[in-house]
């Protein structure tokens, strides 16, 4: 029977292979779509209201929480907004190792998602643990990048979950030239890996699904290079026409609002929806990538504005080798102008202020006020995930009629709005944050 007269009922409750709680349930009687909803019912965490009453030297300690995977990226915004609100400035030294602990978790993150939880999708298994037996090689290989991305990460930031080198003002305590000098041998002795990354990832490719939905692109952007620690945001529509905005004006980009649909806001700037993550911060920033990474987004058939969001793992792949590439250099020029003992700068005002760094997930945004005492009176974040689930829901809005016009079955369905998801690596339990209440 056709699937364009038949009914079809799909209730995917709690998703697998994505961190948190997200349900697909879609509803077709006799080929008309009477529901098809990605639904968020994780209950609402209350980090803005832990930082409330806090002393600024605890406020990233408190929101690196978050998140256990992206933890580098929350400590780094919340340093930011810190930094920003307190009128610190920091070092060149300061930069380079937090860009270096940026790519760390990045590169971390990104083989968790290709190799463990998309890669079995593109095989046809239902989890990574068939695919010892099958593709024993390729889960060992994974796991020393995992390994390696876990040894940088707790080098620079002292562990890869939940930092505690990085300070407000500068670091805590610092790396030492033999360290760096271990590191840089350890990242060399990564290019057979790296190159068997590409490899699996060209292997792999004619299995995404073919799949196109034209929607506007936010990411963080800098003419200094591809920016993941530092820039201005930025926005990209499906014609290339791009603009920028003040991290200060984050706001102003994100539009916060409610839903029925889910216990995370949804956001949406020019479009009715936006995409954040590594195929946003491609589209946005591609020009910026290393030559090497470039090479690899040739080779995968990739170029800018992609808007297929199943992508979005090519585009970690792109990103990986970016990373990689990124830190030897920042490791050289490390090592070349020594490392120095510096202390961490102090604040010259107490304002409000906002942050903004590019995590795994998408462009993530902190914001904090502080009293004259330091106290920290107000605080606001605004999570990748968060921004992208209105994208999702408009993907599946596409999706699902094509899928039925294709004759697709039930079951073909599911698996590709379960991929779909899982193509952007949601953080769904993050992305539920403080909501205010009126009481009535």
């Amino acid at each position: 029977m056709s699937t364009a007269t038949q009914d079809i009922k799909i209730d995917v409750h709690h998703l697998t292979r994505v961190e948190g709680h997200g349900n697909i349930v879609v509803d077709v009687r006799k080929g008309k779509i009477e529901k098809c909803e990605w639904q968020v019912p994780e209950a609402p965490r209350f980090f803005e209201a832990m930082v409330r009453g806090r002393h600024y030297s605890e406020v990233a300690r408190i929101t690196s929480r978050i998140c256990g995977i992206c933890s580098v990226g929350h400590t780094l915004a919340s340093l930011k907004a810190t930094e920003a609100a307190l009128g610190i400035h920091i070092s060149e030294q300061t930069f380079k190792l937090r860009e270096l602990l940026k790519h760390a978790e990045n590169f971390d993150s990104h083989v968790l998602h290709v190799y463990f939880l998309a890669a079995p999708d593109l095989l046809g298994a239902p989890s990574v643990f068939p695919l010892v037996a099958t593709h024993g090689e390729v889960v060992a290989r994974a796991l020393r990048l995992k390994r390696l991305g876990h040894e940088w990460g707790s080098l620079i930031g002292g562990r890869t979950t939940h930092p505690t080198r990085p300070v407000p003002g500068g670091f805590a305590a610092l790396p030492t030239v033999k360290e760096l000098q271990e590191l840089k041998a350890k990242l060399e002795q990564a290019v057979p890996e790296l190159e068997a990354t590409l490899k699996t990832a060209l292997a792999l490719a004619p299995k995404f699904p073919a799949f196109d939905r034209p929607t506007e692109y936010i990411a963080l952007s800098s003419d200094k290079g591809y920016a993941l620690y530092d820039g201005e945001i930025q926005s990209c529509l499906p014609d290339g026409k791009k603009q920028r905005y003040a991290v200060a004006d984050y706001k102003k980009v994100t539009n916060e609002y409610m839903t029925k649909l889910s216990t995370a806001k949804y956001c949406k700037n020019k479009l009715d929806s936006y995409a954040a993550g590594a195929l946003a911060r491609f589209n946005n920033n591609y020009d910026q990538l290393h030559p090497e990474a470039k090479k690899v987004a040739q080779a995968l058939g990739m170029k800018p504005v992609c808007g297929n969001p199943y992508l979005n793992t090519a585009a970690q792949v792109v990103e990986i080798v970016h990373s990689y590439h990124d830190s030897l250099r920042l490791v050289n020029e490390l090592l070349k102008a020594g490392i120095k003992d510096e202390k961490p700068a102090q604040p010259t005002k107490y304002a409000t202020g906002a942050g903004g760094v590019e995590v795994p997930r998408g462009i993530l945004f902190h914001e904090y006020s502080y009293d004259q005492d330091g106290m920290c009176t107000a605080g606001n974040c605004i999570i990748p995930t968060n921004q992208n689930h209105a994208n999702i829901q408009r993907d599946f809005d596409k999706l699902v009629p094509e899928l039925l016009a294709q004759n697709k079955s039930e079951s073909e369905i599911t698996l590709a709005l379960e991929m779909l998801v899982r193509a952007y690596d949601p953080c769904i339990s993050c992305s539920t944050h403080f909501l205010d209440v009126t009481f009535i």
